[in-house]
This record gives structure tokens, sequence and C-alpha cells, in this order.
């Protein structure tokens, strides 16, 4: 009966589900080419496994917060989240705050267009994302709260006023 039991247990895949932007997904963990390792980040599997290429990976080490991302809600690094803590959990990325349906572009997106609140914009996903958590927790944050909660986001052309007034005009619910 034991050799059954072993028989069954191989037959079983080891996979983790979560869902992006919505959509389920269910990776094989492994070693094979087609597999997550259990030492894949987020920002690896989203990146590489997924196609979502609006995460970036700037340190790799969560010091930069451009890979900043959304799980059930909260702002968290993917580069420093393993895939497999991602088991039951709701990611949200940069390209899932677009209205699915007509593409239009969350306020928050709009408000950093409608700012000029990036230069080259590789940081940008990030900020954005990092903005979108605070704006969820807190929909009417003072000036100190966003710098507090953007504090964690590095951006080497310094466009930090523009994102400030972009991330203060979508809590004000405008211009």
């Amino acid at each position: 009966m034991a050799t059954a039991i072993k028989k069954k247990k191989s037959l079983v895949k080891n996979l983790v589900r979560f869902s992006v932007n919505g959509t389920a997904v269910e990776l094989e963990i492994g070693t094979l080419p087609h597999q997550v390792e259990t030492a894949h980040t987020l920002a690896h599997t989203l990146r590489e496994t997924l196609g979502l290429v609006g995460t970036k990976v700037t340190c790799d080490n969560g010091a930069c917060g451009s890979c900043t991302v959304l799980m059930d809600g909260k702002a968290v690094l993917s580069c420093m989240t393993l895939t497999v803590e991602c088991q039951g959990r709701s990611i949200t990325t940069i390209e899932g705050l677009a209205d699915p349906e007509t593409g239009r572009l969350d306020p928050l997106q709009q408000s950093f267009i409608d700012h000029t609140a990036f230069q080259c914009g590789f940081c940008t996903p990030g900020m954005i994302m990092s903005a979108k958590a605070l704006l969820a927790d807190n929909p009417s944050p003072t000036e100190a709260d966003v710098k507090e909660a953007l504090s964690g986001n590095f951006c080497r052309c310094i466009s930090h006023y523009q994102v400030l007034r972009a991330v203060m005009a979508t809590a004000q619910g405008g211009e």
C-alpha cells in the first residue's frame, strides 16, 4: 500500500496559483525550462514567464522601488518576493491599472502624464504602484504622506516634484 501512495504523490504536480491583473495563473514549480524555480522572484516571473515587462528591475535588491507591484492591494517589492510566496494572492502590475474594456488609463497614470511626472520613465511604474497603494489606504493624503509612501522609490532623473503634484492632483480629484 505504501508503494501505491508514493506513486500517487509523484503524479501530483507542485503548483503555485495566484492571480495577476484579475487573471488566474497556475505555474508548475520545478527546475525544467517551462517551470518556475523556487528561487525565482515575482519580478522574474512577471517579466520572463508572463511577459509583463512594465514591472522594472533595476537594483534587484529592494533598494530602488522600480519593481513595486500590488499584492492584495499592498505595495511590495517584486524583486524581494519569491513567486512561491504568492500562493493564493492577487497581484496587480502597472499593466493591470488601465480599464480592461476601454483601455482608458487609471486616473493616477493619466495624472503622471498630465503633470509630466517622469523623465526617462523607467522608475515610473514602481512610483505609480506605490502611490496607488497609498491612495487606496488614504484617499486624502498630505504631501508628507505622499513623500513617505514614495520614500522607497528612487528616480535618477529627479522628477520627484512632478510626481508629488501628480499624486496630490489625483487625491484631490483632478487638476
